[in-house]
């Protein structure tokens, strides 16, 4: 059982004991730090937050937890109930809030919750922010408001479709041509609040959606994460009806990936290199991913023209990169997509509909569509935490040992090679090490991945 503070929220297993796991009196401790920070950004008389969450069994607890609290900070909230990631930072922002908490732990199992913390331009939290809320839930030092200054929860459920509608009217979102083109696609959303929003986005774009998993009960299927070898039943149904595609988005709907006509994988790497095709062909400009992100990116980008930059990994600090290189797309290569016209914020909605956008357009199958990109290949493995391993040392040791080759330690360390990478580093999310390696094709980048975590085992004596 686990409680993982950091930057990027407060995240853990539910159950279990306080300060070791996410129970609610850890809820309310994160919870009043953060509404603490944001009494701290300006003053004001009246202060509004915007709450959702994704639909794991824990959530509906956890949400209350967390307002209540807000509440008796004197902070007004908006609840959004069950909604998805993207939709609360669109929220925000629509509401001129001063920030965002949405409950949802993303790709993990259900046992995990997690308290994601927005600022009030709907974004994450940068590393100086992130550690501020860390220090007052540590300081004791809150202070509750009075009963007549209590703030009071507002529900409003619209905020998917003013999401979806703002969608629809971006320039290169092309409703009519998908409307024409008729198409039939599967939506596995692993009964999480994709199994709301997806099919209705698909509905309001002229689009015939097959429903696989989308009763939003929380009781997810299969693993979350939305990986090859968690989806058999999606692959299948694809095939079955005749489909023109499959979808799969991971419970809070900011990562997706599809699955061709065929049943096969397009590759959650690729979700954002076909986007990224799709907008660089009308929008002419550069492009961000994180540094675990596929070469496939860069590749793309140049042959439009524009500057491929890599990130740390993390969202918050693609779109800080974003911001400084001015790209017109960006994202991670675990199938988020941040298209700034819209919001800097990864969502699979309006990647789905920019898609769709693109299929229609073309009038190519998804496998066809696959063919025109070269092909990458990556293994993603990971080495699980003790307390005994010095993760510092051991990441300055493979520095070391491939000190001749090109070496970024912005984020852990990644070695780039002539024909292929790796990159190490410790999970902000998982008490793990992930080995992300690329190559041209999937036995050398799963030997180079073994070839390293052999070699980090030897240093680590394990």
């Amino acid at each position: 059982m686990t409680l993982i503070k950091s930057i990027s929220g407060i995240r853990g297993t539910i159950g279990g004991t306080q300060g070791d796991n996410l129970t609610p009196i850890d809820a309310v401790k994160y919870a009043a730090a953060y509404g603490a920070w944001v009494k701290q950004q300006r003053e004001k008389d009246n202060y509004k937050v915007v709450v959702g969450r994704d639909a794991r069994i824990s959530g509906n607890m956890m949400q209350q937890l967390v307002m209540n609290t807000l509440v008796g900070m004197g902070i007004h909230v908006i609840d959004l109930d069950l909604s998805t990631t993207p939709t609360v930072e669109m929220a925000v922002t629509m509401e001129q809030a001063d920030g965002g908490i949405i409950l949802t732990a993303s790709h993990n199992p259900k046992q995990w919750n997690a308290l994601k913390l927005l600022n009030k331009d709907g974004e994450f939290l940068n590393a100086v922010e992130g550690q501020k809320i860390l220090d007052l839930a540590e300081s004791g030092e809150i202070n509750f408001s009075e009963v007549d200054d209590l703030g009071k929860i507002t529900k409003n459920q619209a905020y998917i479709d003013l999401h979806i509608d703002e969608i629809l009217n971006l320039p290169l979102v092309n409703v009519e041509a998908i409307k024409e083109a008729k198409f039939k696609v599967v939506v596995d959303a692993v009964n999480s609040t994709g199994g709301i929003a997806v099919p209705e986005l698909l509905e309001r774009l002229g689009v015939h959606p097959v429903k696989l998993y989308c009763d939003p009960t929380g009781e997810f299927p299969h693993n979350p994460e939305p990986l090859k070898e968690h989806l058999g039943d999606l692959m299948k149904m694809v095939v079955d009806e005749h489909a023109d595609f499959g979808i799969v988005v991971d419970p809070d709907v900011d990562r997706l990936a599809f699955v061709d006509e065929k049943g096969e994988m397009f590759g959650e790497e690729y979700t954002l290199v076909a986007v990224a095709d799709y907008v660089l062909q009308n929008t002419k400009g550069n492009t961000v991913s994180n540094m675990s992100s596929s070469r496939a990116l860069r590749d793309i980008t140049q042959k439009h023209g524009g500057t491929y930059t890599a990130s740390a990994v993390g969202e918050v600090n693609v779109v800080v990169k974003m911001k400084e290189t001015n790209a017109v797309i960006g994202g991670e290569g675990n199938g988020g997509i941040i298209y700034p016209e819209l919001h800097y914020g990864r969502d699979s909605l309006v990647g789905i509909a920019l898609f769709l956008s693109y299929l229609a357009d073309t009038r190519m199958s998804v496998s066809v569509l696959r063919k025109t990109y070269t092909s990458y290949f990556m293994s993603k493995k990971k080495i699980q935490l003790t307390p005994q391993l010095d993760v510092n040392a051991l990441l300055k040791a493979m520095e070391e040992k491939y000190a001749s080759h090109e070496i970024n330690t912005i984020d852990g360390v990644k070695i780039d090679f002539a024909e292929n990478w790796v990159h190490l580093r410790k999970s902000n999310t998982e008490p793990i090490i992930r080995i992300y390696t690329e190559a041209k094709s999937q036995s050398e980048a799963d030997t180079l991945a073994d070839k390293i975590i052999s070699e980090i085992k030897e240093i680590a004596n394990i």
